[in-house]
């Protein structure tokens, strides 16, 4: 059975990023900031209502009896009961035999362009591990981007004004990353098991060390240039959350309407029509949230009775990118012409360059992990590669028809000024007989 790395992982994350934020909003305190005190707390309670609320639903304690368990979700502990229990049941496993098991049915990644179908035996204690790791996956997106994204651009934009990093909010901001960037990996292993549910997917140690390089550099350079615009223009910054905001939020409405498809009602049977729109809406204000700093890696698609699309759109990405490049570029820019003296130390063209060129770097990263370590590569249409080299012929197609364009009009406008040279040339030629001729008249 394999070990819950990923469970204590998430849980060592909220227990040391809440102790921190506790700490830090403490000093606030003591200095008179106000303001930064209830920004921090806010940041940190929040989401660790949402992360109870979440392991509750997902394990669906509302409907049993059990008041203990709601008791600890209510005092902020439910975390570290459920991986108390967690590591109960992995214990527990081996010595315990199990009476009944059920069994799973799963195709292998193809090989030589054969996928064998295979069987496994998942025992009540692996099943109830699996559950575990699911709602403790959910949880760690949920905090992350809820929570520690918008907390580490707070505590970024407070180092900014006041022009100090102190040792504990330096750890805080450490942690926060930390959180995010794994929000963002557990974003990634979830929709790519989503999308190859019917297959065993085995994701290797490259493939996560290359999503967390990728994630590290999209996620830090996009809270920096956030925080680099709010520094100078604080009215400016509201529309543009707001915009990047709604944009993501009623997209997938959208698309939902204009389906014309009725009312997703399957997605628990003990919610109330109520109950699922507001489920609905708490998973686009979710979606809303990952798409404000990086990459979703999911599309929602609230017609579907998986809620997320199970195609790989690969224009979708690179619109993203592209559109995400280019805000950053102009945030960059009115950020180096409104700049204040806080930055007069400051090399901003070096700095606007350092933050381009990291965007690019995570890019490359996820660019190489489609390429070479995707653990479902061989089921793609289409690698990247070879998107590449369909996009570099259609360039040089272009390329290669404005040229011919150009050179027919060149030699239209050639022929035409030949033609209307000839006749003026004649006129020339014809001239001087004609003085000549005056000459020997007058001569003669």
């Amino acid at each position: 059975m394999k070990f819950p790395g990923s469970v204590l992982a998430s849980v060592f994350l909220f227990v040391a990023e809440t102790t921190a934020a506790l700490y830090l909003s403490s000093t606030y305190r003591s200095g008179g900031d106000g303001m930064w005190q209830a920004l921090t707390l806010l940041f940190s309670l929040l989401p660790c209502a949402l992360v109870q609320l979440t392991l509750l639903f997902v394990h669906r304690d509302f409907s049993r009896d059990r008041p203990l368990v709601l008791l600890l979700h209510l005092l902020q502990l439910g975390p570290l009961f459920r991986c108390f229990e967690v590591f109960c049941i992995y214990c527990q496993s081996g010595h315990i035999e199990e009476p009944y098991v059920s069994i799973t049915k799963k195709r292998q990644i193809p090989k030589n362009g054969f996928s064998e179908e295979i069987e496994k035996e998942v025992g009540q204690a692996e099943g109830k591990l699996f559950t575990h790791r699911s709602a403790f996956s959910r949880a760690s997106v949920i905090q992350a981007f809820l929570g520690s994204a918008p907390q580490l651009t707070l505590q970024l934009y407070i180092s900014t004004l006041q022009q100090d990093v102190t040792v504990g909010r330096c750890l805080f901001m450490v942690l926060s990353l930390l959180s995010i960037v794994y929000g963002a990996l557990r974003c990634n292993i979830l929709a790519i098991k989503i999308k190859y549910d019917e297959y065993d997917v085995k994701v290797k140690p490259l493939a996560y060390v290359c999503i967390f390089l990728w994630r590290s550099f999209e996620i830090a350079t996009r809270v920096i240039v956030l925080v680099l615009f709010t520094s100078v223009l604080k009215a400016w910054v509201v529309m543009v959350v707001l915009v990047n905001f709604f944009s993501f939020f009623l997209y997938p409405w959208i698309l939902f309407w204009c389906s014309g498809s009725p009312f997703p009602e399957n997605i628990e049977k003990a919610l109330s029509r109520v109950g699922t729109t507001i489920v609905l809406c708490f998973l686009t204000l979710l979606y809303a949230g990952i798409n404000m700093f990086c990459w979703s890696a999911v599309q929602l698609k609230l017609n579907n009775p998986d809620l997320i699309s199970k195609s790989q759109n690969w224009y979708r990405l690179l619109a993203y990118y592209m559109l995400r490049f280019i805000e950053n570029a102009v945030l960059l820019l009115m950020w180096y012409l409104y700049k204040t003296d806080i930055y007069m130390y400051v090399c901003a063209p070096l700095l606007i360059l350092q933050l381009l060129i990291g965007y690019c770097t995570a890019i490359l990263f996820m660019l190489v992990f489609y390429q070479f370590f995707h653990p479902c590569k061989k089921l793609f249409s289409s690698s990247v590669s070879e998107g590449f080299r369909q996009w570099l012929k259609c360039v040089c197609c272009n390329c290669r028809q404005q040229k011919a364009h150009e050179s027919v009009g060149k030699t239209d406008l050639r022929s035409t000024g030949d033609r209307d040279e000839t006749p003026s040339s004649s006129k020339i030629s014809s001239m001087p007989s004609q003085i000549l001729n005056a000459d020997e008249l007058c001569s003669a």
